[in-house]
């Protein structure tokens, strides 16, 4: 990797003055992702500011019915949390199926929500949008793990951040800490479709760093589900995570939102509205999931993902709703 400087700040402050004092410095928390990145030269900084050593981005902490969960928290905390566990197992089950005990060792809630796109053609340094010579690679090569929605346009790779999915299900937000001081936005506000190859997929501005994520008190029942390729280390084909805001046995209001499926976490509008004011059962989760694909668009070879979609989304709903009937001997 190109050679870089180091700095070990021990606050937030100095972080942050660590990270605005340099060109194209980063922020290094359990490196499962950035330290591949700069070993195949896609991402080569000129800092790396280490985050391990600042105490006040790790913990998790209630605040007002809610929970408050540091950007530098492991993984393994989060699953090990019993009031994540009662109150928001949407959050345990999709932290639980990240990578392998040693990844969850490691890596952090903050890093796995800034993670980069996992898409082989970024990977190979070809750019976000995979362009080559003003055409797309992505929808010419190999796209089977590639994006179903928002397919008219170049960004067709699928943001990579299973913890955003279930977070902005639970309407969580993010604080954020630069030379500017402190911004609170929406979860889903870090992430952002990238225009030109120029642009980037995430809105944290350069210096910043996340410092938390505050999750609201529970208004309902909550669960994900996923469909991966094996059930050894591997990343999901397709997640979907569920908030049910309940009324007596019917949905006031919901949030659906999916991974693996689009450039941003996918929040289906469709499913929805199809379960507005309906219980959960077999017929409007499955009437939702059927919801929840009609606007797809895939690629040539990412068909398939339709199909996983429809039963996350099902599968999800009925979770929340207590009926795991696929568990049953």
């Amino acid at each position: 990797m190109q050679a870089f400087e180091y700095a070990g700040p021990s606050t937030i402050e100095e972080a942050v003055k660590s990270l605005t004092g340099s060109k194209s410095g980063v922020a290094l928390s359990g490196g499962t992702d950035l330290i591949s990145r700069m070993k195949d030269y896609v991402t080569s900084p000129d800092r790396v500011v280490y985050l391990k050593g600042v105490k006040p981005l790790a913990g998790i902490t209630e605040t007002k019915g809610g929970l408050s969960i540091g950007a530098g928290t492991r993984l393994v905390d989060v699953i090990a949390n019993k009031d994540i566990a009662k109150e928001f197992p949407a959050l345990q089950q999709a932290t639980l199926e990240v990578g392998t005990p040693q990844i969850r060792n490691m890596a952090t809630v903050g890093g796995n929500l800034l993670q980069r796109p996992r898409c082989w053609y970024y990977r190979s340094g070809l750019g976000l949008l995979g362009m080559k010579d003003g055409k797309s690679l992505v929808r010419t090569g190999d796209n089977r793990y590639h994006s179903i929605f928002m397919t008219d346009g170049d960004a067709l790779f699928t943001s990579p951040s299973s913890l955003a999915t279930p977070l902005i299900a639970l309407g969580a937000t993010a604080t954020l800490v630069g030379e500017k001081g402190e911004r609170t936005i929406p979860v889903e506000a870090l992430y952002q479709v990238p225009k030109t190859s120029d642009d980037r997929e995430l809105t944290i501005l350069p210096g910043e760093i996340l410092t938390k994520v505050t999750i609201p008190e529970p208004k309902g029942k909550n669960a994900s589900y996923e469909a991966r390729q094996k059930q050894a280390h591997d990343w999901p084909l397709v997640l979907c995570s569920v908030s049910l805001d309940m009324n007596g046995n019917e949905v006031n209001n919901g949030r659906v939102i999916i991974y693996g499926v689009a450039p941003i976490p996918w929040r289906s509008e469709a499913a929805e509205a199809a379960i507005k004011g309906k219980a959960i059962t077999m017929e409007t989760a499955a009437a939702a999931a059927d919801a929840a694909v009609k606007a797809a668009k895939p690629l040539s070879a990412n068909g398939y993902k339709v199909g996983l979609t429809k039963t996350v989304v099902k599968r999800a709903l009925l979770a929340a709703a207590g009926n795991r009937y696929w568990e049953e001997a």
